[in-house]
């Protein structure tokens, strides 16, 4: 039973005490009498910013309705956020996002009475990162606060009907990602296991691909950079298209192929660029370069004409990135066509949403892939029995973990076999207070701590 516990939090950090201290710290009356199970939302001061501060209380965890009271050891006391601006070593395009000249990485933290820290996260290609957070920080931390962190399956059931009126599949799925994969991090830490092992534990290694986010780049500069890929231990590759007509994506297609050979698997990515019609034709001419798949052809919500696009262009279609819901995966499998599907565990409610839709993947004979975060999606795809292809994204969040870039090795990735999820950032993605702004082409760094001085390549964003 945990009885008159409350958690003041802003955007940077969690402070906690006695209730008291906490009212005290607020300029409220200390003989307010508190009701318990309630949330209050206060703005105030410190030092020079002012900061939404949540205060909460509650008296018991339970899993379930009509379950017994469990021990207060694993109770949820606190959660931080924060947001990274995090720019890339050069700009990035593709055909339907343009120009990707950084990328949001939102990071949370959640703690245990039992002092076990579990670490999430999410990520998006520049835009809504703000948003996502502050559905964290207003909506979604004080209904996890007091909980019992074990009960990972009813928080991720709560946390989708607390915000599906108003986000459901949209920003909600970000940010329930960021606060279940967390949650995850926190039960194999407890356990003692890596994820791979806990969420399945099927085999260790994984298949992958390098997949390039190249549009920008000429046809010599593609082949080139494809190169890199198979000169680093890869097996496949994956290019963009959406070039200003058809005829230059066939040729890029044919030009790589000739480079990489017929040994070596290749996929393309049209990033919903295409209408139904120019699919369909594209589809045709693509296949004679022998490609295993053809991602994103068009729109995801035309279940209709992406099955066309498969059925009369002859060609395995992939897909996953912009589906965001379990449902919508169900429907792409049983309306549309989706023969590697690939759910993004930072937009499909996290390692819970991701598992679901591996399962849904197997009930209907399909692999499951993944899209992004490699870092952490080398460990799901291990945990499963029908584990198709892992991307290494060009968003290299990777780079920033302690661990370090996922390595391929003759075309296989190896999950790691540490207690947790495997993925804890470097010590400066803790710092904050440091301001990116953009100036054209150029990042203007800001310092406002000197810690942060050796980390200049990565940016912080709190509000």
């Amino acid at each position: 039973m945990v009885q008159n516990s409350f958690f003041c939090h802003d955007a940077s950090s969690v402070v906690h005490g006695s209730t008291n201290e906490i009212v005290r710290s607020l300029g409220l009356p200390t003989s307010t009498q508190w009701i318990q199970n309630t949330v209050w939302l206060y703005n105030c001061e410190v030092g020079a910013s002012i900061h939404r501060v949540a205060i909460s209380s509650f008296s018991s965890m339970q899993c379930g309705e009509g379950a017994e009271t469990m021990s207060d050891t694993t109770a949820i006391t606190s959660i931080s956020c924060t947001l990274y601006h995090v720019p890339l070593a050069t700009v990035l395009s593709d055909a339907r996002h343009g120009q990707h000249t950084h990328f949001e990485l939102v990071i949370v933290k959640i703690q245990s009475r039992d002092n076990v820290e579990g670490i999430g996260y999410t990520y998006t290609g520049g835009k809504g990162g703000s948003s996502i957070k502050a559905m964290i920080d207003d909506d979604l931390a004080s209904l996890l606060l007091g909980q019992d962190s074990t009960c990972i399956a009813q928080l991720w059931d709560k946390m989708q009907w607390h915000v599906h009126y108003v986000a459901r599949g949209g920003i909600a799925s970000f940010a329930i990602s960021a606060l279940d994969i967390a949650l995850w991090d926190i039960r194999c830490k407890r356990a003692q296991m890596p994820l791979w092992r806990l969420a399945g534990g099927f085999q260790q290694r994984v298949r992958c691909y390098g997949g390039g986010i190249d549009l920008h780049l000429t046809e010599s500069e593609l082949c080139a950079n494809v190169m890199k890929y198979i000169e680093n231990g890869h097996t496949a590759v994956k290019i963009k298209l959406g070039k200003p007509t058809m005829a230059e994506d066939v040729s890029r297609v044919r030009a790589v192929r000739r480079a990489i050979g017929d040994e070596h698997t290749l996929m393309v990515d049209a990033n919903m660029g295409y209408s139904v019609a120019e699919a369909i034709r594209a589809a045709k001419e693509f296949s004679k370069s022998n490609v295993l798949w053809f991602e994103e052809p068009t729109i995801p919500d035309d279940l209709a004409g992406t099955r066309r696009v498969g059925v009369e262009g002859g060609i395995a279609v992939a897909g996953g990135e912009n589906l965001h819901t379990i449902h919508e995966f169900a429907h792409a499998i049983n309306y549309g066509r989706l023969d590697y599907p690939q759910p993004d565990p930072s937009n499909i409610g996290g390692i819970t949403g991701w598992l679901k839709v591996a399962t849904l993947c197997e009930a209907h004979n399909l692999p499951v892939c993944s899209h992004g975060m490699q870092e952490l999606t080398v460990s799901l795809l291990a945990a499963v029995a029908n584990a198709g292809w892992m991307e290494v994204h060009s968003f290299p969040i990777d780079q920033y973990t302690k661990a370090g870039p996922v390595q391929a090795v003759n075309g296989f990735a190896h999950a790691p076999d540490v207690f947790g999820t495997g993925v804890e950032f470097v010590p400066c993605m803790s710092l904050l207070g440091v301001l990116l702004e953009f100036q054209a082409m150029h990042f203007l760094t800001l310092l406002m701590d000197a810690g942060a001085r050796e980390a200049n390549f990565i940016s912080s964003v709190s509000k």
